[in-house]
């Protein structure tokens, strides 16, 4: 079976993608370690601290973004987002959050929502006006809806 140019390249493309997305997604979750030199080289950081190297590089810099997934079996498609920030406003189960570039998106919040403070299991109402926080969840249309709120330790 010959494969079509343009097929390739459009699935290489979506790989691309979806993996440039998981890189700065999963590791922006988690804390980058304020204790090691930004002067070591990555080599040595490897050696030293595995999978540190990634939070240090593009995901610790990353404040926001999206991509389109490809959901389970059934095929469809869904928008995955994240956001990194400063909470300026909270009503109820929205969370307004602004990035350093100064976007600001609105997120839902709902039962299935897992707050996180300081490592531990925390409820919404921890959250705060002025908190940096970590969110990621899926955009529907303009609506935002957050599965994890992360508030890291300072």
């Amino acid at each position: 079976m010959r494969m079509n140019t343009k097929t390739l390249i459009a699935g290489a493309g979506a790989a691309g993608l979806l993996g440039l997305g998981l890189f700065v997604t999963v590791p922006a979750l988690a804390d980058p370690s304020p204790e090691t030199p930004a002067t070591v080289s990555h080599g040595k950081l490897r050696e030293r601290h595995p999978g540190l190297w990634q939070r240090r590089g593009l995901a610790a810099r990353g404040v926001h973004g999206e991509a389109t997934v490809r959901r389970g079996r059934d095929g469809g498609f869904q928008v995955v987002t994240w956001q990194r920030g400063e909470v300026t406003g909270k009503s109820g189960a929205v969370v307004t959050v602004r990035s350093a570039d100064g976007v600001s998106w609105q997120w839902t919040t709902d039962a299935k929502t897992r707050v996180r403070k300081d490592g531990e299991k925390a409820q919404l109402s921890a959250v705060a006006t002025g908190d940096k926080v970590i969110v990621a969840g899926r955009r529907t249309g303009d609506t935002r809806t957050a599965a994890v709120l992360r508030i890291p330790k300072d």
